[in-house]
């Protein structure tokens, strides 16, 4: 497929762009606002040094982080520009980056809407996030000589394989990119198969490493785990589940309260998605009681069993606060999700067959001994009393998770490196 093919059949799918957006907004209204942000309408960024960070949702924007801090530590001059795709992100980015970052949607990949949104931002730079491939976007910034850099890029075999479906855009996208910054030679050798020029491609490690775990937030676990019972209740924290992990959470807490000694447990649920926050707590009222988070900011009633994480912003808390949570995404083929905000507070973590989005870092876990794969849902109860009920086996997998953050530092310094070669 040329791009030529490839814009045309965008065109043929600007009605189903429409209806999906339509479609999406019955669950979350968010994304009935501000709809003119994705076809490039948004206002004119006064500033003339505009760095450009794409980060698709949530965990990109938070993988940001380190980055956001960085730049404007080095760059003060700068203003920097975050956009996401999602409703969930662009809450994420103003709650992480108020005052240091503006943000808006990123422009669906239409000429057209790329052209406004350029005419309209003027970046010096276009950093994307992981491994967002947009022949347009790619195409447009390196006919203006905008450098493009795409930085903690995970290339997963599945990924791979559907970039493979269309080599010749893939090949032609990939080629468009100053540097690429892949997270392990695995991921690098990906991008060199589809086509990528060997000399834009480094291998600096996982930006997610570069986790800033103050002690204001461990003292604020230490108030947080006080108001749930502190340490005489077990507490697990089911994070960034999906539809149909519910079942299997509640499941295995049934499973453990049968045990006397876990029959006090507190679950802490966090649903990935904010618009399933209400029907994941009406599922787990039917035969459970529940608090909701966002109803309750102190003391927790001793009688409830299930807290409801439905705020934003606050899973790294609950990590911090729990004794070791199981990662969702992975029960599910959805790929997994960022198990190393738990590690890097000392947790240890439980995770399912599909981690296909983090595979190094969740091989890397497994070889610490730093959390444990289930391969079905029924395995999920024993895996969680394993470290539940055994305080030395708890602590020594979090330490393992610990020193395993902290050792893979320094992805943050080698891509600040690469960007001051690519703005010079």
């Amino acid at each position: 497929m040329s791009r030529l093919v490839y814009i045309w059949f965008l065109r043929l799918l600007l009605p189903v762009v429409f209806l999906r957006l339509a479609w999406r907004g019955l669950r979350n209204p968010d994304y009935w606002r501000r709809i003119p942000e994705r076809f490039g309408f948004i206002e004119p960024l006064l500033t003339p040094r505009v760095i450009w960070i794409h980060a698709v949702s949530v965990g990109e924007a938070r993988a940001t982080a380190p980055l956001v801090h960085e730049l404007n530590a080095r760059y003060p001059d700068h203003a920097l520009l975050i956009t996401t795709m999602t409703p969930t992100g662009s809450a994420q980015v103003r709650e992480l980056f108020a005052g240091r970052a503006t943000h808006c949607y990123a422009p669906y990949d239409y000429p057209s809407a790329i052209t406004r949104f350029l005419d309209r931002t003027q970046p010096l730079l276009a950093i994307i996030m992981e491994t967002e491939l947009w022949p347009n976007i790619f195409h447009l910034c390196r006919a203006r000589g905008i450098p493009l850099f795409v930085t903690n890029v995970r290339m997963s075999e599945s990924s791979m394989r559907k970039y493979q479906r269309y080599p010749g855009l893939a090949r032609a996208t990939l080629q468009q990119v100053t540097r690429f910054a892949a997270q392990s030679a695995a991921d690098a050798q990906r991008l060199l198969a589809l086509g990528a020029a060997p000399e834009t491609v480094e291998v600096t490690g996982s930006i997610k490493f570069e986790l800033n775990i103050g002690a204001s937030l461990r003292e604020s676990a230490e108030v947080l785990r006080l108001s749930w019972g502190g340490q005489d209740r077990p507490v697990w924290l089911a994070a960034s589940t999906h539809e149909s992990e519910e079942e299997a959470v509640l499941s295995a807490l049934a499973v453990l309260k049968t045990q006397p000694r876990f029959a006090n447990m507190l679950l802490v649920l966090v649903p990935r998605h904010p618009e399933r926050f209400a029907a994941v707590a009406r599922l787990c009222k039917k035969k459970h009681r529940i608090a909701l988070r966002s109803e309750t900011p102190g003391a927790l009633d001793p009688k409830v069993e299930i807290l409801v994480g439905d705020t934003m912003g606050e899973l790294q808390l609950f990590f911090a606060a729990a004794d070791c949570a199981f990662i969702g995404g992975s029960l599910v083929p959805k790929g997994g999700h960022n198990l190393l905000e738990a590690s890097a507070v000392g947790k240890p973590v439980v995770f399912g067959p599909h981690m296909f989005n983090f595979q190094e870092i969740s091989q890397m876990t497994l070889e610490r001994d730093a959390g444990v794969q289930i391969h079905s849902a029924d395995q999920l109860a024993p895996a969680v009393s394993d470290f539940l009920g055994n305080a030395n086996r708890r602590d020594s997998a979090g330490e393992a998770g610990r020193k395993m953050v902290e050792e893979n530092r320094g992805a943050l310094n080698a891509n600040m490196r690469l960007i001051e070669q690519v703005l010079k």
